[in-house]
């Protein structure tokens, strides 16, 4: 009994000291920070799933109002949390070159090279093919498919708030948001069964993973074992959805303009590469197999369905609370609608500056995809602090933080959409406002979600008021399963046909 005594006393201590064995790192280095757990580190609510990561690192920020960064652990991975925005600047823009790749690395085969999580020379190789299908002008063919989804989307929910006004509005302008992508992304009219198969694959993209937590304490590892952040089951339906497309366009860009025909444009040119730093510069090149193809066409997918949605019911939540801002905003949709005959065009949607500011303030508020991570390609000495990074040690931002800090944000819990005003944008920091990344890392697709937001709201503004139900929660608390931001009660409310 001793004996088993003994054996089990020492195991725990060696687990002990096995887990424990970086909690020091950043006290010896007079960083300050918060204590933290044995083997969860600083993110023990977020592994066990009850406390969204989003919101421990908006805490975390928040704990700290004086310094400038704070030492933290993810799992027993000593980080570095960034609070001062001329350091996160220095970070995300000034020396990005040594801050390039992102905090998780998985396997590269499959859905890994996506532009999104690809690092190094490969993403370097698909920025820089890529950026130019994203640009005002070739994104305005897009509109018109927008815009035609947006009028059938209409119609259902006609039908649908004709016998129930009060609604849960994720769910309703998901309709919106897949419909849209996929025809903008594939040229796909959607049937019942590939919006069952969509909905399923859902829960799958977009809820968290332990192999985020196994990555915190072992970086570099589901590389190592050629494994993923992502289900098995979700690279196989978008390898033979583009093999499938590509086929049936007999591999060449047809008149649709849409991100399949933009990419097999692309892929006429053979292997993509980058510019050459120097003359004698050797760089990576990449051939646009269907399989890389079938990676990009489905980051596409995943950033723009759920972060859209999301962002759009958050919209029409705040709008429903502040119906003074609401009649504003329905006074300009109408007032420019008229001035292009009903026609959402780039115009259209420049000349509403205001719905801008909304959507912008919405995002302030809640960014939907907030975390961001960079890992140091180099010893890095972090500027106006005694701290140096070690290479391939993780920087973290906490948007959230930053979008709630009244040193930026006066009344934080206020929605006040004159925060983007021409003038107030001109003067504040340039990393006040990162919902969408900062730097050459900021979302490529960022336009396109902005306007896919601003067609649905314009669509349904011009028909419909949205007031209150009697389930409408005036506080969310945030979904710790779910991989964005998610509020854990829904979002509802009624939706009223306009009189006027």
């Amino acid at each position: 009994m001793l004996t088993i005594f003994i054996v089990t006393a020492t195991l725990f201590a060696i687990l002990y000291l096995y887990f424990t064995r970086n909690f020091n790192y950043w006290k010896d280095r007079n960083v300050v920070g918060p204590e933290p757990t044995v083997f969860f580190g600083n993110i023990m609510e977020s592994v066990i799933r009850r406390k969204h990561l989003i919101m421990i690192y908006k805490d975390i920020y928040e704990a700290f109002p004086k310094e400038k960064v704070v030492g933290i652990y993810r799992m027993t991975t000593p980080c570095l949390l960034l609070r001062d925005l001329d350091v996160i600047k220095h970070v995300m823009i000034k020396d990005f070159d040594l801050f390039n790749d992102r905090g998780v690395e998985f396997s590269e085969e499959g859905l890994g090279l996506n532009i999104f999580h690809a690092d190094g020379d490969r993403w370097r190789v698909l920025r820089q093919a890529f950026t130019p299908l994203f640009t005002s002008g070739k994104l305005k063919n897009m509109l018109n498919l927008m815009s035609d989804r947006g009028d059938k989307f209409i119609k259902m929910v006609e039908k649908i708030c004709d016998k129930e006004p009060e609604q849960q509005i994720i769910p309703l302008v998901r309709k919106f948001t897949m419909a849209s992508i996929t025809t903008c992304a594939f040229g796909m009219e959607l049937d019942e069964e590939m919006i069952e198969t969509l909905d399923k694959l859902d829960s799958l993209i977009f809820t968290t993973s332990y192999g985020n937590e196994i990555d915190m304490m072992y970086p570099g590892i589901l590389k190592k074992l050629n494994s993923s952040i992502f289900s098995k089951m979700i690279a196989p339906f978008f390898d033979n959805l583009t093999k499938t497309i590509i086929e049936q366009r007999g591999g060449k860009p047809t008149n649709r303009k849409d991100l399949m025909d933009l990419i097999l444009e692309l892929r006429q040119k053979k292997a993509i590469e980058p510019m050459k730093k120097t003359h004698d510069e050797q760089v990576t090149t990449l051939e646009l197999t269907d399989s890389v193809i079938a990676a990009q066409t489905f980051i596409f997918y995943a950033a723009g369905y759920e972060t859209s949605a999301s962002t759009m019911s958050f919209l029409l939540f705040e709008l429903a609370e502040n119906p003074d801002i609401q009649e504003k905003v329905i006074a300009e949709v109408d007032e420019t609608l008229k001035r292009h005959n009903g026609e959402i065009t780039y115009d259209t949607l420049s000349e509403m500056t205001y719905l801008t500011q909304v959507f912008h303030e919405t995002l302030r508020k809640y960014p939907v995809a907030d975390i961001l991570l960079r890992n140091a390609k180099a010893d890095y000495a972090v500027p106006g602090t005694n701290v140096t990074l070690k290479k391939g040690q993780t920087v973290v931002v906490s948007g959230f933080g930053i979008h709630y800090d009244p040193k930026y944000y006066p009344d934080p819990e206020k929605f006040d959409p004159e925060r983007f005003s021409p003038e107030n944008v001109r003067n504040r920091h340039p990393c006040a406002y990162i919902p969408f990344g900062a730097g050459q890392r900021k979302c490529l697709g960022m336009r396109f979600g902005q306007w896919q937001v601003q067609v649905c709201i314009i669509k349904l503004l011009s028909k419909f008021r949205f007031e209150p139900s009697t389930k409408t929660m005036s506080e969310f608390s945030y979904d710790p399963t779910r991989l964005l931001v998610y509020p854990k009660s829904g979002i509802f409310l009624n939706i009223l046909p306009r009189n006027y």
